[in-house]
């Protein structure tokens, strides 16, 4: 698939990006705690195009912060569809850090979408550098000062994780899907985990387990004492329309350890594990 600046300068033209919905959850309950939004690009004439096909383009043309808030307004026009006490997360590039505008970018699309920004979490992709943490620092400090929680992503996936964890103030930390996927593979993998999320609780971090796909990932981390979990398991990214199903159809979960068990009782809409592989996507810019 070949895609160029003047496919994506049309597809702005012809409003062809928007959000997609996918459910973040409670491990231990299967409560639903938000959603994350993941950008999506409907073309004309070539369907559905994954966001690692064009955000490499949007970045070099320059457009990524018009992206992101042409869908963060669509995102946030989306939040009356569910419940106030849900949350949404958005991710963006670590290139936008360094504009100290940001801060006040996000706010005016919040204000002008009536979204309290008390609801949102920023994530940000680890294995981007980030060349000027000063400015980064002080963009994260106003995002924080607004309201927004900090999240980074995909942990574990690259060499800078440490170090981010320590130079910005964080709320959360998504554990990488492989780091998810080993962990039912062996004692290596569950050792991986234990240590990932135990380093993340000493940090007063909130954990979310990513690209869950089947219960006795869900249990294993669990185990661990990892919160919140995100992935195939509990849903697929939907459009804005399906966000009343998947708040009227809980994804709760069943798992085979003893931290679900003890609440099997309490919990329906029980779901069977899906087997299809975790997409890829790039979220909300």
């Amino acid at each position: 698939m070949f895609l160029d600046v003047q496919d994506v300068r049309r597809a702005f033209w012809e409003d062809e990006f928007f959000p997609f919905f996918q459910p973040i959850v409670e491990l231990a309950s299967g409560r639903l705690t938000g959603f994350e939004a993941l950008a999506r690009w409907h073309h004309a004439r070539l369907g559905a195009i994954a966001p690692d096909a064009f955000i490499p383009i949007v970045l070099k043309c320059g457009y990524i912060n018009a992206l992101t808030q042409r869908l963060l307004a669509k995102t946030f026009a989306a939040a009356p569809l569910m419940p106030a006490s849900l949350g949404i997360s958005v991710n963006l590039s670590p290139l936008q850090l360094m504009d100290w505008t940001l801060p006040g970018q996000i706010a005016a699309v919040a204000r002008r979408g009536g979204f309290p920004l008390e609801r949102l979490t920023v994530e940000l992709t680890e294995s981007a550098l980030i060349e000027d943490l000063d400015s980064a620092q002080a963009v994260a400090g106003d995002l924080k000062a607004l309201g927004c929680r900090l999240a980074l992503d995909d942990f574990g996936a690259d060499h800078s994780s440490l170090f981010l964890l320590q130079a910005l103030p964080f709320d959360e930390l998504k554990v990488d899907r492989s780091f998810v996927h080993a962990a039912t593979g062996g004692r290596a993998g569950r050792k991986i985990i234990a240590a990932v999320v135990s380093l993340a609780h000493s940090l007063g971090l909130t954990t979310v387990a990513e690209g869950v796909e089947s219960e006795e990932q869900a249990g294993m981390m669990i185990e661990f004492g990892c919160e919140l979990g995100q992935g195939w398991l509990f849903g697929r990214p939907a459009s804005a329309a399906e966000i009343p199903r998947m708040i009227s159809v809980p994804p709760n979960l069943r798992c085979a350890c003893p931290a679900a068990s003890a609440q099997e009782d309490s919990m329906t809409g029980m779901r069977p594990a899906r087997a299809e592989l975790e997409e890829t996507v790039c979220d909300a810019a």
